[in-house]
């Protein structure tokens, strides 16, 4: 018997939507697993394994009968009891009593299933999931296509028609793997389509484990790490697979297979990201004869002349039977001065003369000016542009809109409106009749201009922006001074008036260089007064702009401009100038639609660079140092104040916060902890930042504070570079305003920094400085801080008996404190220095007297760390079960608060128990998923984690792959003076067995 469909997929019994009458109610069938029948939640009897081979036989007929002959060779073979006639017979009536009567049928000496409602079959739904993806992929939806497959893959419940008896079963098994397999390696390529790389490789490496021979899932880990930077493993898994195929079946690897191993040989670029298609350009001719001329350096914003373009030619493309255009376009480009609308503006008008044929108008509207052009004046140049005469021409804007219209009837003319002051300025001049466009440019966002496609102009692409500086300055002297030219692009905040003005300046003076150029711009207090050439400069834009706001909106300019940090949330901005969230809010956006401000998300908004730097210098002239003083101590106050919450939220009954220092402006409230770690993860640039710029000042306190409330950062790996970047300027200031309590709070700090990211000696320098500051300052805190710091180093260095000594001193600090939760996470430290005694029961209750006290605490994320800790100290003691259960606690709890590296490092002991139960291939897993997480430790951990997945992958007889892990796990010990080096050594030594 033989059921395939047509597409490949499996062929299945036609389904009729529920409803019909007399059908009975929710009537479903699983083949894709054990084979099974529901009515509604209950499930029914199928009875025997041969019952429920029938069944399965008659389910993937596709409703089509099938003879009493046909049924007996599936249930048994060439090899039929003498009975089997009567068992089929006995089969098919327990099945119609305990289904329905009106679902199996008989007819012609058979049988068959009819009637099935929709979705009455998991592998009809499974197959309508696949051609639904298909048809996804096809249209260039990778998202959907992916998610729907991940449907059809989540139907499988183990192996399909799982203990079914009978040849025919074995036959739709094996295709039905085949099946599921294709579709997952469909998804799985999707995967890598979409760049997904470092996440498919943990997955691959399983699969591939599990179906040695399977020649695409090989290319696909080829080629996903490949991407993830792992072209030494790529290669090794190339060399195991032609092993394992040699070995095995006596063949060579499929040409796929050697083209990628070539390809990966010669580092083929086009092998390093996903494929994209190639995007049709769009041509638009357009030629106006009133524009001004194009510049012919005219650089980039390919993607906005592609958008505007599809604008004009929907006006000027054919519509009706007389020729004439379907609409009449609007389009409003807004930008802040400076950002190059009028540029690209003239330039998609020149693009276009020809589709425009009956007139191509031009005026500048002096909207930035202190007087703007009037609409009257302006309507009767245009009117005399278009032929009418000047006695023709009436005197009132209403009756000249009018005739401007009229005039414009049935022709197909382009109106560029360059520099508007507002939607109010435009509307009398826009043409009335389809067959014309619009073009306008201002620095208001033109929201209340109905029917306008609104476009919002931003800076250059860095790519971008040095291809028009190398236009302007020659390709001789930027190829020479490359990095020199990206600083001075980068410096202008990649703003078109910029680069031109700056590159002028450096074309006109052949005795300078590139660096020269670079180095006067890296002056932010002069780069203002660089960025002028002749009558072009950036501070004078600027100013047309700041002129223009009312006092309110000034002053919000100026004070927000004083704020470092990439951008600016409503509730922060609210702090700085002191208002109501809901009048900072309209500030804001008023500030927005002038363009002095950006929103760079919903309630998130930032300056442009050099926007910052005259903001700033607005401030320093029109507003008192007192009051300059007072937004950024709100500023600091509000975030110290509200990453304490965040603080009490992960860190329940945590003492920690009662030893801040005190703030006088109130933070945000949360009511879950999820809009608490949102909030901190989503404001760590900015609240870093702010610590930065409050280190040198009388605030020097609050800002170690606010840093040290916020070191769940450095933890979840997302923001660890710029945390340490941070807390070193911090103890810089510290140490040179000589303040004993806030340095050794910010070494503290750093050296749980170094030790989260592996630099060991460098985090016990750090912390005995700290411990000395700390004790001259009797600050109690950081004293039990700092010990529990220095036992965790003591772990990494093997010193355990002088670890356990300063847990002890942080035990006993704590304790006095009260500070309970602390106290249990530094018992589960305890047990570690126990372990590496030799004491492993005493480490294992410690260990477990640590999860007792954050049990009764409540839930938090070092409830996860007391896991941990036990679960490291079962695995010594060779419980693995219990170890895992303690392992799997932790890592939901490290996921659910966001710390991406101690979920990694989870992974790692995960797989450590797995290897040591004499199981490989999920060992292999978890550790891929370690690397692909990171791990505290840095690159010391990186490489245990690889000597690691080397030993899984040497017992799933993956040799060169495994080699490959130690290779790089060698490279990463001898970098870090690591002592397992001499291990990995051994490993790749040809005698060793792995």
């Amino acid at each position: 018997m033989d059921d395939r469909a047509e597409h490949g997929g499996p062929r299945v019994p036609q389904q009729r939507r529920p409803g019909s009458p007399g059908e009975p109610a929710a009537l479903r069938f699983d083949v894709l697993g054990p084979v099974r029948a529901r009515r509604g939640d209950e499930q029914l009897a199928t009875g025997s394994p041969q019952q429920r081979a029938l069944l399965a036989a008659l389910l993937l007929r596709e409703g089509r009968t099938a003879t009493a002959a046909e049924l007996i060779d599936a249930l048994w073979g060439e090899d039929p009891p003498s009975q089997a006639l009567a068992a089929v017979r006995t089969y098919a009536s327990r099945l119609r009593k305990a289904l329905d009567p009106r679902v199996l049928v008989s007819e012609s000496g058979g049988y068959a299933v009819r009637g099935l409602g929709q979705g009455a079959l998991d592998l009809a739904v499974a197959q309508e999931h696949a051609a639904e993806a298909e048809k996804a992929r096809a249209a260039g939806d990778l998202g959907r296509a992916r998610e729907v497959l991940n449907r059809a893959l989540g139907l499988w419940d183990g192996e399909a028609l799982a203990g079914v008896p009978g040849p025919y079963a074995e036959a739709q098994r094996v295709r039905l793997e085949e099946w599921r397999l294709g579709l997952l390696e469909a998804r799985l390529d999707m995967d890598l389509e979409q760049g997904c790389h470092a996440e498919a490789v943990s997955e691959l490496t399983a699969l591939t484990a599990a179906y040695p021979l399977r020649e695409r899932l090989r290319e696909l880990l080829m080629l996903a790490l490949y991407r993830s930077g792992r072209q030494a493993e790529a290669l090794a898994v190339y060399a195991d697979t032609r092993r394992l195929l040699a070995e095995e079946l006596g063949v060579d690897p499929r040409a796929g297979l050697r083209e990628l191993q070539r390809r990966i040989l010669q580092a083929d670029p086009e092998l390093a990201e996903p494929s994209a298609p190639a995007e049709q350009p769009t041509v638009v001719q357009v030629r106006p004869a009133q524009l001004p001329a194009t510049v012919p350096d005219f650089t980039g914003r390919s993607s906005f002349v592609r958008e505007l373009g599809e604008v004009l030619a929907a006006a000027s493309g054919p519509g009706g039977g007389d020729g004439t255009g379907r609409v009449m376009a609007v389009s409003a480009l807004a930008g802040i001065g400076g950002v190059g609308k009028t540029t690209l503006a003239v330039h998609l008008a020149h693009r276009a003369r020809s589709a425009f044929p009956d007139g191509q108008l031009y005026v500048d509207l002096q909207g930035a000016g202190a007087r703007a052009a009037e609409p009257e004046t302006v309507l009767g140049s245009f009117l005399r542009a278009l032929g009418t005469a000047d006695s023709a021409i009436p005197d009132s804007l209403a009756e000249r809109a009018a005739l401007y219209r009229s005039v414009l009837d049935g022709r197909r003319v382009l109106v560029l409106l360059d520099n508007a002051k507002d939607a109010a300025q435009v509307r009398p001049l826009l043409p009335g009749t389809e067959g014309c466009a619009a073009l306008i440019t201002s620095r208001v966002r033109m929201v209340d201009l109905a029917g306008a496609h609104l476009v919002d102009l931003d800076v250059m692409s860095p790519d971008e922006a040095l291809v028009l500086f190398t236009r302007i300055v020659g390709e001789e002297r930027v190829a020479s001074e490359r990095e020199a030219a990206l600083d001075v692009v980068a410096a202008c905040g990649f703003l078109p008036l910029a680069i031109r003005i700056a590159a002028s300046r450096l074309a006109a003076r052949r005795t300078w260089t590139v660096s020269v150029l670079a180095a006067k711009l890296a002056d932010e207090r002069r780069r203002l007064d660089e960025l002028q050439a002749g009558d072009l400069a950036v501070k004078a834009t600027f100013e047309l702009g700041y002129g223009a706001l009312d006092p309110s909106q000034a002053r919000a300019f100026r004070l927000l401009g004083l704020a470092d940090g990439p951008d600016i949330s409503l509730a922060a901005a609210a702090a700085v100038l002191d208002l109501p969230p809901e009048d900072a809010e309209d500030l804001l956006e008023s500030l927005v639609d002038t363009s002095l401000l950006e929103s760079a998300a919903p309630g998130r908004y930032r300056f442009h660079d050099l926007v910052r730097l005259y903001a700033r210098a607005c401030a320093e002239r029109d507003t008192r140092p007192e009051e300059r003083g007072a937004a950024l101590s709100r500023l600091l106050d509000f975030y110290l104040a509200t990453t304490a919450q965040v603080y009490v939220i992960e860190h329940p009954r945590d003492r920690l916060v009662d030893d801040l220092e005190p703030t006088r402006y109130p933070g945000l409230r949360f009511t879950e902890a999820t809009a608490a770690l949102d909030w901190l993860y989503t404001e760590a640039g900015p609240l870093l930042a702010c610590v930065r710029q409050a280190a040198g000042t009388e605030r020097l306190r609050q800002a170690v504070d606010l840093l040290w409330a916020a070191k769940d950062l450095t933890e979840s790996g997302a923001n660890s570079h710029q945390y340490e970047t941070t807390a070193r300027a911090t103890c810089e200031a510290t140490r040179a305003m000589d303040d004993r309590r806030a340095e050794g709070r910010a070494r503290t700090v750093l050296s749980d920094v170094l030790l989260v990211s592996g630099r060991i000696q460098q985090s016990e320098d750090e912390a005995r400085v700290a411990m000395e500051l700390a004790d001259r300052a009797r600050d109690a805190t950081a004293v039990s801080w700092v010990a529990n710091n220095r036992g965790l180093i003591c772990l990494h260095q093997g010193r355990f008996a002088d670890g356990k000594v300063f847990f002890d001193q942080a035990l006993e600090g704590l304790r006095a404190a009260g500070n309970r939760p602390f106290e249990a996470t530094a018992l589960g430290n305890l047990s570690r220095a126990y372990l590496g005694m030799g004491e492993t029961a005493k480490a294992v209750e410690i260990a477990q007297r640590g999860l007792a006290a954050h049990s009764e605490i409540g839930r938090s994320v070092r409830l996860a760390n007391s896991h941990f800790a036990l679960g490291v100290a079962l695995t010594q003691a060779g419980r693995h079960t219990e170890a895992l259960a303690d392992f799997a606690e932790a890592l939901h709890i490290f996921h659910e608060h966001r710390q991406r590296l101690w979920e990694g490092v989870t992974n790692f002991r995960i797989a450590q128990v797995h290897l040591a139960a004499g199981r490989p291939a999920q060992a292999a897993q978890h550790a891929e998923l370690a690397l692909t997480l990171g791990c505290i430790g840095g690159d010391r951990m990186r490489g245990n984690v690889l000597t690691l997945l080397g030993r899984a992958l040497a017992e799933l007889c993956q040799a060169d792959r495994a080699r490959a892990c130690w290779r790089e796990a060698l490279s990463l010990y001898e970098q870090s003076g690591a002592p397992e080096a001499d291990d990995a050594r051994a490993l790749l030594t040809p005698t060793s067995t792995g």
